[in-house]
Protein backbone atom coordinates (compact mmCIF):
# COMPACT_ATOMS: atom_id res chain seq x y z
CA UNK A 1 0.00 0.00 0.00
CA UNK A 2 1.19 3.54 -0.68
CA UNK A 3 2.10 6.06 1.99
CA UNK A 4 2.29 9.66 0.83
CA UNK A 5 3.62 12.66 2.67
CA UNK A 6 2.90 16.17 1.41
CA UNK A 7 5.21 18.87 2.79
CA UNK A 8 3.57 22.31 2.84
CA UNK A 9 5.62 25.32 3.93
CA UNK A 10 3.79 28.07 5.77
CA UNK A 11 5.77 31.05 4.49
CA UNK A 12 4.03 32.97 1.71
CA UNK A 13 5.76 32.55 -1.65
CA UNK A 14 5.89 36.31 -2.26
CA UNK A 15 6.68 37.80 1.15
CA UNK A 16 8.75 34.80 2.39
CA UNK A 17 7.07 35.21 5.81
CA UNK A 18 4.26 33.38 7.55
CA UNK A 19 1.19 35.60 7.12
CA UNK A 20 -1.24 33.79 9.45
CA UNK A 21 -1.25 31.87 12.70
CA UNK A 22 -0.31 28.20 12.34
CA UNK A 23 -3.74 27.20 13.71
CA UNK A 24 -5.41 28.72 10.62
CA UNK A 25 -3.25 26.64 8.27
CA UNK A 26 -4.06 23.52 10.30
CA UNK A 27 -7.78 24.29 10.03
CA UNK A 28 -7.47 24.64 6.24
CA UNK A 29 -5.51 21.38 6.02
CA UNK A 30 -8.18 19.52 8.00
CA UNK A 31 -10.96 21.07 5.91
CA UNK A 32 -9.30 19.94 2.66
CA UNK A 33 -8.87 16.38 3.94
CA UNK A 34 -12.46 16.20 5.20
CA UNK A 35 -13.70 17.55 1.86
CA UNK A 36 -11.86 14.78 -0.01
CA UNK A 37 -12.98 12.24 2.64
CA UNK A 38 -9.47 10.83 3.08
CA UNK A 39 -7.95 9.41 6.25
CA UNK A 40 -5.01 11.56 7.31
CA UNK A 41 -2.60 12.63 9.98
CA UNK A 42 -0.20 15.55 10.11
CA UNK A 43 2.81 16.93 11.94
CA UNK A 44 4.20 20.42 12.34
CA UNK A 45 7.96 20.58 11.73
CA UNK A 46 10.56 23.20 10.90
CA UNK A 47 12.42 23.06 7.63
CA UNK A 48 14.18 24.91 4.88
CA UNK A 49 13.21 25.56 1.27
CA UNK A 50 15.28 26.60 -1.73
CA UNK A 51 13.20 28.84 -4.01
CA UNK A 52 13.43 28.65 -7.79
CA UNK A 53 15.27 32.00 -7.75
CA UNK A 54 17.96 30.54 -5.44
CA UNK A 55 16.76 32.26 -2.27
CA UNK A 56 16.74 30.06 0.85
CA UNK A 57 13.96 30.24 3.46
CA UNK A 58 13.51 28.57 6.83
CA UNK A 59 9.90 28.06 7.83
CA UNK A 60 7.28 26.13 9.72
CA UNK A 61 6.06 23.22 7.61
CA UNK A 62 3.02 20.93 7.81
CA UNK A 63 3.60 17.31 6.80
CA UNK A 64 0.35 15.67 5.73
CA UNK A 65 0.43 11.86 5.77
CA UNK A 66 -2.00 9.87 3.61
CA UNK A 67 -2.07 6.07 3.45
CA UNK A 68 -3.88 4.15 0.73
CA UNK A 69 -5.19 7.26 -1.04
CA UNK A 70 -5.52 7.19 -4.84
CA UNK A 71 -2.75 8.94 -6.76
CA UNK A 72 -5.30 11.12 -8.57
CA UNK A 73 -6.66 12.44 -5.26
CA UNK A 74 -3.17 13.04 -3.92
CA UNK A 75 -2.43 15.29 -6.89
CA UNK A 76 -5.66 17.23 -6.38
CA UNK A 77 -5.06 17.64 -2.65
CA UNK A 78 -1.46 18.78 -3.24
CA UNK A 79 -2.59 21.35 -5.84
CA UNK A 80 -5.31 22.68 -3.53
CA UNK A 81 -2.91 23.04 -0.60
CA UNK A 82 -0.31 24.71 -2.82
CA UNK A 83 -2.93 27.24 -3.92
CA UNK A 84 -4.62 27.80 -0.54
CA UNK A 85 -1.28 28.28 1.26
CA UNK A 86 0.10 30.47 -1.58
CA UNK A 87 3.18 28.30 -2.13
CA UNK A 88 5.64 28.15 -5.02
CA UNK A 89 5.33 24.35 -4.72
CA UNK A 90 4.66 21.56 -2.25
CA UNK A 91 6.76 18.40 -1.97
CA UNK A 92 5.06 15.01 -2.44
CA UNK A 93 6.93 11.89 -1.26
CA UNK A 94 5.38 8.47 -1.91
CA UNK A 95 6.53 4.96 -1.09
CA UNK A 96 5.31 1.45 -0.43
CA UNK A 97 4.60 0.46 3.17
CA UNK A 98 3.26 -2.59 4.94
CA UNK A 99 0.33 -1.83 7.21
CA UNK A 100 -1.88 -3.68 9.64
CA UNK A 101 -4.41 -2.78 12.32
CA UNK A 102 -4.38 -3.94 15.92
CA UNK A 103 -7.67 -4.20 17.80
CA UNK A 104 -8.40 -4.94 21.42
CA UNK A 105 -10.17 -8.25 21.92
CA UNK A 106 -13.47 -7.99 23.75
CA UNK A 107 -14.09 -10.55 26.46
Amino acid sequence: MNKTEIYIGLNDQTTKTQKHETSLYISILKYVCRSYKVPFSFNLIEGGYLHENGEYTQENTLVLTLIGVEERLIGEIAKDLCTFFHQESVLVATGEVSIYSVKEEKL
